[in-house]
């Protein structure tokens, strides 16, 4: 028996109302538990129609079943009863998704002869008591345009009305009031809506895990160009202005980009079973498998792909339909004045074109931004729209890369990079990005795919925060910047292969480099460059900066300090280009730490040893202006200082600011600080229970930890910590530290699981320090319990580098050579492991 036969039979049999509701619920519950095989069968836009087509039918049974109770066997013609039931949002586009707010409005028109009230009443408590997920609006038809001018929302969903069921002379009624709110100050609407968008897409940047709906280039900006188009043309469909604003292939890629939005997003709802609009990366592999993809890499380039896709077409026909309402009169003469070329002006720092001027080639576009100021643009979407449409024809002309070499060696070179990829060129002018276009990275790591990534680091080039870093780059010759910034670019382009990405990086790189008429010299150099552009990060953050071996490896790949500064520069800018927050304090102190000894190494023909490092070190340090105000007993004790380690790791005016510290000291003193993670400084004459110390902490990540002999038996330390404590912690922290004076405090840590391979003891390390290497999965508490069994051993660490990446700890530590250490140096290890 159909529903509608049930619900008549429970009509005749003068069923409650509860029962009714209930047949409804099982009804819907059943068509829900149905929608991963409709899913299976039709995705994209098809599964959204049919999706809203089975909640038009089950709508319109609710009223026909409300209008049967109430009017019994009297039943009028529903076109004479004076409500209409109306989708909107995207309800009324035919794209509701699954778990989406069913958008309705009852509108009615006043007459005496039917109790309309009742009817939607009656018609909203068995929708709400059957579990639809409704959000309602109820108007009298003569208080639509109030209601649009209350919100812009509200106007906006109404743009999208579609009729369900109803009274088809209250419908008219409505269709006319509808055209009137369209016709009602557009140009108002249109501004706001393309502010609201503006600040959506800030909240909702670009992302590797993207907002289906909100994100750009997600539903949203594709329901912006409807709402636009609406307003201005009352169009149903974009698909009526094919030929108009925009050609018929141009709408077909855009359509095409859109159904795979419709189509990941229904398989997100259907999978988490709620309203979910972000691709997290738990939710990849199982996607990627409901659609078809062979993995979650592929899945995610296409996605990106598809929202960089709707992004450029909305932003080029957006601007395109609403210019009318964009462009203030007065400007008139400013553009005349700035005129560049035909159809392209430059006013205030802005680039802009005219849409209707033919599109010209992609050399006179190059040549034309070439000759432009060397300032940071801004490019108008009608400049983007030429450059979109602009014709690539390959292989391409000496004169195209003699433009692009002009536009290398340009200040502001970012920003016209930008463009590139906002015009989707990038690829077509620089071939090595065709295998990295939109190509996602899941390494935990990165923030954006490697295309961006890379401009990104270009950006982090042109805008260096580092004073060192910047005055480094400041004195680079001309034709070393251009050398540089070709490479940060196409550093990474080796990826998406199954070789070593920096190895293929090297062949791609080589060719455009003599595309761009660079020396053989710099060919030589820019692969050098490319083939170790991770070496510099990776010994900085997992090797020990004051093993004169390590330094000499290092320097022994990079073969000059010309080299080294370039290098340098790269590393600071690849780190940067990975996202925000992502080059700390910590990170920065590292990287200066080895460019500064390296520069020393590559400055020496004979190897270096500590005592001559040692010795250069105390030159500069008695060469220091503060240090002569100290008193010569002072100035005796700092020099007095044995630890190598402590003059090399310092400079001269933080050895006189420790040592400054360390004359005050009477038992113990400590300062917090915060500087992108907390750091601890301790001075102590007293024991400190170190191990307490950090087990207490070990919610928070140790980037290093320092620990130094003084003079008058003053040991001072200094723990980095990667994150920052939460707000109003300080003050337990301060506790926390203060306890740690009481020796007689015990912590009970867990042991962490370590494997005899993953400890190594090197004994060779130096005549006064002996290195202990750890390499082993990431676990909490990890160094607390080392601490503990060092204290228990009597071994004094000199200093700890703590590296974790990716959940493996990799840890060297420093310890003095003590109490024939070196001979036991099996016992130590079986300690340590807990044998």
């Amino acid at each position: 028996m159909s529903i509608t036969e049930q619900i008549e039979d429970l009509i005749e049999r003068r069923a409650s109302d509860f029962e009714i509701s209930k047949l409804f619920k099982t009804y819907i519950s059943d068509y829900k538990n149905s929608l991963p095989e409709i899913f299976e069968r039709n995705q994209g836009k098809d599964f959204l129609v049919i999706h809203t087509k089975t909640l038009d039918s089950i709508i319109s049974l609710m009223y026909k079943t409300i209008l049967r109770r109430l009017f019994g066997n009297y039943l009028p013609m529903r076109g004479s009863i004076p409500v209409v039931f109306i989708a909107l949002g995207s309800y009324g586009r035919e794209q509701l998704c699954v778990h989406s707010d069913i958008d309705l409005m009852i509108v009615y028109e006043e007459n005496e002869g039917y109790n309309t009230s009742k009817i939607i009443e009656k018609f909203l408590y068995l929708a709400w008591d059957a579990g639809l997920k409704l959000g309602h609006r109820v108007h009298e038809v003569n208080d639509l345009m109030k209601a649009s001018r209350e919100d812009i929302t509200i106007k906006t969903a109404m743009m999208e009305s579609r009729l369900i069921i109803g009274s088809p002379f209250t419908w008219s009624t409505v269709q006319n009031k509808l055209t009137a709110i369209r016709h009602d100050n557009p140009k108002a609407f249109i501004l706001a809506k393309i502010e609201e968008a503006d600040l959506r897409r800030k909240k909702f940047p670009f992302s590797m895990q993207p907002n289906i709906k909100e994100g750009v280039g997600g539903l949203r900006d594709s329901q912006l160009l409807f709402w636009i188009a609406k307003t201005l043309y009352g169009v149903t469909t974009l698909k009526e202005l094919t030929g108009k604003l925009f050609t018929e292939e141009q709408y077909r890629e855009y359509r095409i980009a859109l159904e795979l939005l419709f189509r990941v997003r229904s398989a997100l709802h259907l999978l988490s079973n709620k309203q979910q609009d972000q691709l997290v990366l738990d939710f990849m592999p199982r996607i990627a498998q409901m659609l078809g993809f062979s993995d979650e890499r592929r899945l995610v380039s296409r996605l990106l792909e598809a929202q960089w896709r709707i992004n450029n077409f909305t932003q080029i026909y957006v601007k395109k339909m609403s210019r009318i309402y964009l462009f203030d009169p007065k400007q008139s003469q400013k553009l005349k004045s700035g005129r560049v070329q035909k159809g392209f002006y430059a006013v205030e720092g802005v680039l802009y074109a005219s849409y209707n001027q033919p599109t010209p080639s992609i050399d006179i576009l190059l040549e034309m931004i070439s000759n432009l100021e060397d300032r940071e643009w801004t490019f108008d979407s009608s400049v983007l729209f030429h450059f979109t449409y602009t014709l690539i024809k390959h292989p391409l002309r000496t004169k195209t890369y003699t433009l692009l070499r002009r536009l290398f060696e340009r200040r502001h070179f970012y920003v016209i990079l930008k463009l590139f990829y906002d015009a989707g060129i990038l690829h077509q002018l620089i071939g090595a990005f065709k295998k990295v276009l939109h190509l996602p990275q899941f390494d935990g790591y990165h923030h954006y795919p490697v295309d961006l990534h890379s401009i990104k680091c270009i950006e982090a080039l042109e805008k260096i925060n580092d004073p060192y870093v910047e005055a480094i780059y400041t004195q680079l010759s001309p034709s070393d910047k251009l050398l540089l910034k070709a490479v940060i670019l196409l550093h990474d382009t080796g990826k998406g292969r199954k070789q070593d990405h920096s190895e293929v990086g090297v062949k791609l790189i080589v060719p455009f480099l003599k595309n761009l008429k660079l020396t053989t010299g710099q060919f030589e150099r820019g692969a050098l460059l490319v083939r170790h552009h991770v070496l510099m990060s990776n010994v900085a953050y997992r090797e020990n900066l004051y093993n004169e071996k390590t330094l000499y490896q290092f320097m022994s790949k990079i073969k000059s300090h010309e080299n080294l500064t370039l290098l340098y520069i790269l590393t600071y800018a690849d780190i940067n280009g990975v996202g925000p927050g992502t080059y700390t304090s910590f990170g920065a102190n590292l990287l200066h730490e080895l460019y500064e000894a390296s520069l020393e190494i590559a400055s020496q023909n004979d190897r270096i040893t500590d005592a001559i490092k040692r010795q250069n070190k105390e030159k500069k340090l008695v060469q220091d202006p503060e240090f002569s105000n100290l008193s010569k007993i002072e100035q005796k004790k700092v020099l007095s200082i044995e630890s190598n380690l402590f003059f090399f790791k310092h400079t001269p005016s933080e050895i006189i600011n420790i040592s400054k510290e360390a004359f005050g000291c009477q038992t113990f003193t400590y300062q917090l600080n915060i500087d992108g993670g907390l750091i601890i400084h301790i001075f102590r004459r007293i024991p400190l229970n170190l191990g307490y110390l950090l087990g207490k902490l070990s919610y928070l990540d140790v980037a290093s930890m320092d620990i130094f002999t003084l003079f008058d038996g003053i040991k001072y330390f200094k723990i980095e910590f990667l994150q920052r404590p939460l707000e109003g912690t300080m003050e337990q922290i301060e506790i926390i530290v203060e306890e740690a004076f009481d020796m007689s405090k015990k912590l009970s840590l867990a042991k962490p699981v370590i494997k005899p391979h993953e400890i190594t003891l090197d004994c060779d390390h130096s005549i006064h320090y002996a290195q202990l290497n750890l390499n082993t999965t990431n676990q909490r508490g990890l160094l607390a319990y080392f601490v503990q069994c060092f204290d228990e051993a009597n071994i004094n660490i000199a200093t700890a580098k703590i590296h974790t990446n990716k959940n493996m700890a990799r840890d060297h530590f420093l310890i003095e050579k003590q109490n024939r250490m070196c001979d036991n140096a099996r016992e130590i290890i079986n300690k340590l492991l807990g044998e």
